[in-house]
This record gives structure tokens, C-alpha cells and sequence, in this order.
């Protein structure tokens, strides 16, 4: 019965291809477009990765990283304050204007961390030394800043060059990795005092506070001791502490509830759905029509329905498998692309593929549905008739 279905299958290349390119194309958009979108919302927390701090304590509104409501200097003594932390550091984090030598002006993100301890500082340092940061009017830059910053291909910013920020000069005495920024401009570190320089002057400048808990007590402990001590709110940072509602799970459901991006992506994945069904179930209705006088002659010799509806769900199973891994193939090629190009995010979690092979399944599932009931319906004794 199987070897059967197969042959009726592969037997109509035209149906076949047909199905297949239906299929092929709604995994390719269930898939890419998911994994876009995780990726872009993987950008709204780079931040908090880049920086890499236990637990974030910010003002008592803040619901998201990026935008952020300044402190009080003395909030970082109260944070200190706290038995539950074992140390705690002021973090300056804001988007300014680069002038290159050329005159032209670039976005970069800010970050200011403390200088004695360069606690928040970049991890992975690619060129120099992190602790140079402590020397004047010295910054470290991201891997992204290299191509933003640079004249030309030919000439590539490196360490000992300039550039000013607000006027002020700032020396590049270290190059390191970070991840993309969601508005798009480069990583540059700096100590804080320095940041509070190159930053047009108001009258709260700290962003946040960034804490560690003591050694017999969690991040979630410490954070939620700091937030009924000070009245502050304390965010664990995702990855140390078990609190699924942490800082980049607050962040990724602000953009989703606040921005238009989750209905965009939805679109796209709800539009891959309807193509997929409309051309699966179309072309596997035609191929049940074609084969209509064979899959009868085979009713009419015993066969029941059952057995029947069986190599219908084959076919279509076995169409959606092939179509389904040639989109996911595509969808690896585009990956490729978007890693070397550094753009457009892409971030596949295993449960996108996972759900996108389910739905495509169920399109089948769909398709043969519609088969079985025009082949139930269908009198064997037409096969006979002149």
C-alpha cells in the first residue's frame, strides 16, 4: 500500500512539483520570518548581554532597557546599602553623535561603567586592553564600530585612532565583540565619569545601578531584598536568575505590546499559512480527481475506505516532508547570508522549525482531508460504466 500511494504520487511530476512548491514556499515564510523576529527582538536586549550584569536596578517605572528614567548619584550608595548585594556600580547608557575627521556624524550607543572595577565592561576584548579604559580620553569600541567609524574599507579605524564625541576627543585603545544594537549604532565604552563628559549635561545622568547578589543568595533573592529596601525596581539579567519574568523578557513584551513589529511578522506568517493551504489543498485535490478512476477500481476491488484515506495521508505527508526540507534549506541559505551581512537578525530557536514542520503537516493533513471526502463519496461502480 505504501510502495502504491508512491508510485500514484511520483507518477503526476507536474501535481508533484506543484505541491511541493507550495509547500516549500509557506515553510520558507513560517520559518524566516519567525526567526527574523526573534532576532530583531533579540537586538531590543543587547544591553543587557553586552553588559552582562547580574541584576539591573533602574527607576521604579522602567519597563524596558532602552528606555530609561535617570537616577539619583546617591541611589548607587542605597543599592550598596542592601546586605543581599555584594557590590554595585553606576552604569550611564544613552545614544550619541560621533564626529568622524571627515566632519560626517555617526549614532553610536554610549556606555559608561565604573572605572575602578570596569565592572559591565565588555567581555570578549578582540584588540587591546579593557583596562586602558582608566587612561584619558580613551574609549573602547565594538567590531561594528570598525566598519561604522572607518573612512574606507582601505583605511579601518584601529587602535590609537580618534574621533570626538560631543566635541571632546576620545582615543580607541581597544576593539571588542557585542552584539547589534536595536537602533543600530555601534557599542562604545567608556568609564562613567568620562560618559557624564562626552553627554550634554541635565540634573539625574545615572541610567541604572548594576549589582551582584553575595555569595548565599540568588539574584532573585538579592533583587527582590534591593526593590523592598530602596523602592527601586530590580531586574535579574536573564541567564542568572530563575525569574522567567527577568529584564529581557520585560523588554521583549514591551516592544511586542507597544510596536507594530509582532503584527508585521504575524502577517507574513499568517499570509505563508493561507498560500500553503490554498495551493496544497488545490493541487492535491486536482491529483485525487486525476487519479480518481484508479483509487476507485481499487475500491471496487475490496479495498476499504479506511485503507484508502491511508495512502492519500501518505502522499500528502510525503510531500509535505520533501517540501518542507527544501525550505528549510532555503531558509539556511538565508541564514548564512544574514550572518555574513551581520543583517537582517536571524536567531532560530529548535521550536521554530519544530512548530513550522507541525503546520505543514496539518496543511497536508488538510489536503487529504478534502481528498478523502470526495473519494468517500465516490460510487465504485462508476469505474465500469462506458
Amino acid at each position: 500500500m505504501f510502495s502504491l500511494a508512491l508510485k500514484m504520487l511520483f507518477g503526476d511530476t507536474a501535481k508533484y512539483l506543484m505541491l511541493v512548491a507550495g509547500l516549500f514556499f509557506a515553510t520558507f515564510l513560517i520559518v524566516q520570518q519567525a526567526s527574523v523576529f526573534c532576532g530583531l527582538m533579540m537586538w531590543t536586549t543587547s544591553t543587557l548581554k553586552n553588559v552582562g550584569a547580574p541584576i539591573f536596578v533602574v527607576e521604579e517605572r522602567v519597563e524596558q532597557i532602552n528606555e530609561i528614567n535617570p537616577l539619583r548619584d546617591t541611589d548607587v550608595s542605597r543599592v550598596r546599602s542592601v546586605s543581599a548585594v555584594r557590590w554595585a556600580m553606576p552604569l550611564y547608557s544613552g545614544i550619541q553623535r560621533v564626529r568622524l575627521e571627515s566632519g560626517s556624524f555617526k549614532t553610536v550607543q554610549l556606555l559608561g561603567i565604573d572605572a575602578a572595577s570596569l565592572a559591565g565592561g565588555p567581555v570578549r576584548m578582540v584588540e587591546g586592553k579593557l583596562e586602558d579604559l582608566r587612561l584619558p580620553n580613551t574609549v573602547v569600541i565594538d567590531e561594528l564600530a570598525v566598519t561604522r567609524l572607518s573612512e574606507d574599507k582601505q583605511h579601518p579605524i584601529k587602535v590609537g585612532d580618534r574621533f570626538e564625541i560631543n566635541d571632546i576627543e576620545a582615543r580607541v585603545v581597544g576593539i571588542c565583540q557585542a552584539m547589534r544594537s536595536f537602533t543600530g549604532g555601534p557599542y562604545i565604552w567608556t568609564t562613567y565619569e568620562r560618559a557624564l563628559q562626552y553627554t550634554p549635561a541635565s540634573r539625574k545622568m545615572l541610567s541604572a545601578v548594576i549589582a551582584a547578589p553575595v555569595e548565599d543568595m540568588t539574584p532573585d533573592e538579592a533583587a527582590a531584598e534591593i526593590t523592598r529596601r530602596t523602592g527601586l525596581r530590580a531586574f535579574v539579567n536573564q541567564g542568572f536568575g530563575e525569574n522567567p519574568d527577568d529584564f529581557n523578557t520585560s523588554t521583549v513584551w514591551w516592544y511586542v505590546r507597544n510596536t507594530g513589529i509582532p503584527i508585521s511578522f504575524g502577517t507574513t506568517v499568517l499570509i505563508g499559512f493561507i498560500v500553503g493551504v490554498a495551493i496544497a489543498c488545490q493541487t492535491f485535490y486536482a491529483f485525487v480527481l486525476d487519479n480518481l478512476k484508479h483509487l476507485g477500481a481499487l475500491k471496487a476491488m475490496g479495498m476499504s475506505n479506511f485503507r484508502l484515506g491511508i495512502m492519500l495521508v501518505i502522499q500528502s505527508s510525503v510531500a509535505g516532508m520533501v517540501g518542507f526540507g527544501i525550505g528549510l534549506l532555503a531558509t539556511a541559505a538565508f541564514a548564512y547570508g544574514a550572518i555574513l551581512n551581520q543583517q537582517p537578525p536571524f536567531v532560530m530557536p529548535w521550536v521554530i522549525p519544530v512548530v513550522a514542520f507541525g503546520v505543514i503537516q496539518l496543511i497536508c493533513l488538510i489536503a487529504a482531508l478534502l481528498g478523502i471526502i470526495r473519494l468517500s463519496l465516490y460510487e465504485p461502480a462508476m469505474v465500469f460504466r462506458a
